[in-house]
């Protein structure tokens, strides 16, 4: 016997292919929709792993609820799937602006976080079953459902793709969400001309799909001003910059003479106290450093603290003849050396010519430094340094959290001059003593030998650092004498400073894990920290 021959599959008729151009439209709008959401929640709520797990696990779930209550839709398909676009349009268009704004206004934004994402994922589940029972012509199950769920796939990919490398930087939250709006709205108004003679009502629901596009065309027009005016309203101080760089989102305030910046939407400094917060980020680690060394610091490397503060409090020693500063963000150090405000705040040291800024990751760039590689503007290996400044954003994720790790400590020891000093922020002892405290660890498990002290900063609270060599160091007993003029400090004294290191004995050490790459403990106790305390401000890094 012969066995039978499959027909051979039948090329999709033009009605088809435009209705498998939808699918992926739709499919595209509804993972930018659910990566809009997640990273909102990220920007308002923190913790960007726990925010995009929740997001992605309900989402998930909507469009499950959905592709099941679609068996229930039996009638008036065409009209079912044109109001299901209508309202992903409307919902979806406007989840950013709703987002913003209700941070603003409302205690707890999760309900509106949570149903936004619930019925955008419901209806994202149940507009692919009736796609392809708006398919025409008899064509085979298993064709229909490779080439719907082919086109679902690729919108997928499409949207993963162009969400962080062309829509976030380029349009920002706001003017992405309404633009797959306006793609929905259009798909709907599309379908409605195509399949009229199928439409109950057909002027009716083409007049619909109309007025919804042109509602978000048109705010698609002033999205940057509806951003602009929602993002004011999370900030008490009138906002004087915002930017979306590739990396974070950078806002600045001013009220009367205090500047503040944010970074995603966390006080990074304010003008005010910031000297506290530098100085006590710099100052001790020369001192620490006579302990160990004759010559003065010449070479000092600073990660992190692009806005330039830290620099500025190493150019006041006159020894120094080279400091390389390692910042993720070339838009951030541009920011500040290049604005006369805030170049007024660092002194304009990002423009000296001692100063060279490397645009780079961190770890990355420590790691070639060690190996001997290229450490940016195609010079070699740079290493070792006489002062290692960490300054590097609080750790609440995990791609944060990396810089904390013992791989990471081990790094620094090795581009660490045999008589040099790091220091390192290290979060709030009080408000986040696990975290503090696991620094301190991972440190003394990274065999650099751990020296804690905290300093008052208002704008934080009580702020800690850790000092850290290849041998043991003992507290300082007073400022650097290579240090010309200590009087011109605003915070630090030499009788201070031997005072940062007494801690009370409600911030005694804890009992913790060290922050390995594979567990990233310190983001849990972070974040269960600054939880346990409620709605505190924290800082950010550069």
């Amino acid at each position: 016997m012969t066995e039978p021959v499959d027909a051979p599959v039948a090329a999709p008729s033009p009605s088809t292919r435009l209705l498998l151009f939808c699918v992926l439209v739709v499919a595209t709008c509804g993972l930018v929709y659910e990566l809009i959401t997640a990273t909102m929640a990220s920007y308002l709520l923190g913790d960007s792993v726990t925010q995009f797990s929740l997001v992605i696990g309900v989402y998930l779930s909507a469009m499950g609820l959905g592709s099941w209550l679609s068996r229930f839709v039996e009638h008036r398909l065409v009209n079912r799937f044109v109001h299901v676009q209508l309202i992903i349009a409307v919902v979806g268009g406007f989840s950013a602006p709703a987002l913003f704004l209700g941070f603003s206004v409302l205690d707890d934004i999760r309900p509106v976080l949570f149903a936004i994402l619930i019925i955008i994922g419901t209806l994202v589940g149940l507009e692919i079953p009736l796609l392809m029972r708006l398919m025409p012509g008899k064509q085979q199950l298993k064709d229909l459902v490779a080439r719907v769920l082919a086109f679902d796939y690729i919108g997928a990919l499409l949207a993963s793709i162009a969400f962080p490398l062309v829509l976030l930087p380029w349009l920002g939250l706001v003017r992405t969400s309404l633009l797959f709006g306006s793609l929905n709205a259009a798909v709907a108004l599309w379908s409605a001309r195509a399949f009229v003679d199928q439409l109950v009502r057909p002027r009716l629901v083409t007049a619909q799909a109309l007025i919804v596009l042109l509602g978000t065309l048109s705010c698609l027009i002033v999205g940057g001003e509806i951003e602009t005016f929602g993002e004011r309203q999370l900030y008490e101080s009138p906002v004087i910059f915002s930017q979306k760089t590739r990396y974070q989102r950078l806002t600045i305030t001013r009220w009367s003479d205090d500047v503040r910046l944010y970074i995603d939407g966390n006080l990074q400094f304010s003008s005010a106290d910031e000297h506290r917060y530098h100085e006590s980020l710099v100052h001790p680690a020369f001192a620490a450093r006579e302990q160990l060394a004759s010559g003065p610091a010449r070479r000092v490397l600073v990660l992190g603290g692009g806005d330039g503060l830290a620099v500025r409090e190493l150019l006041r020693y006159p020894g120094v003849d080279r400091v390389d500063l390692v910042d993720l963000d070339p838009e951030m150090t541009r920011l500040f050396r290049e604005t006369p405000a805030l170049t007024e705040l660092n002194a304009d040291s990002l423009a000296d010519p001692r100063v060279v800024v490397h645009n780079a990751d961190a770890m990355r760039w420590l790691e070639q430094q060690r190996g001997g590689g290229g450490g940016g503007g195609g010079e070699a290996g740079l290493a070792p340094w006489d002062i290692v400044v960490i300054d590097l954003p609080d750790p609440n994720n995990l791609s944060l959290g990396k810089l904390y790790t013992r791989a990471f400590y081990r790094l620094v020891r090795a581009v660490l001059a045999p008589d040099g000093v790091a220091v390192v922020q290290s979060t709030s002892p009080y408000l986040s003593p696990r975290a503090f405290w696991c620094i301190v660890a991972t440190l003394d498990a990274a065999d650099m030998h751990p020296l804690p002290y905290h300093a008052h900063v208002p704008s934080f609270g009580d702020w800690g650092f850790t000092l850290a060599a290849r041998s043991p160091l003992r507290p300082p007993p007073g400022l650097a004498f290579e240090l010309p003029q200590p009087e011109a400090l605003r915070f630090l004294s030499p009788e201070l400073v031997p005072t940062l290191f007494a801690f009370p004995a409600d911030q005694r050490p804890r009992e913790v894990e060290i922050n390995r790459l594979d567990t990233q403990m310190l983001v849990n106790y972070y974040d269960q920290d600054l939880h346990s305390f409620g709605p505190l401000t924290r800082r950010a890094g550069s």
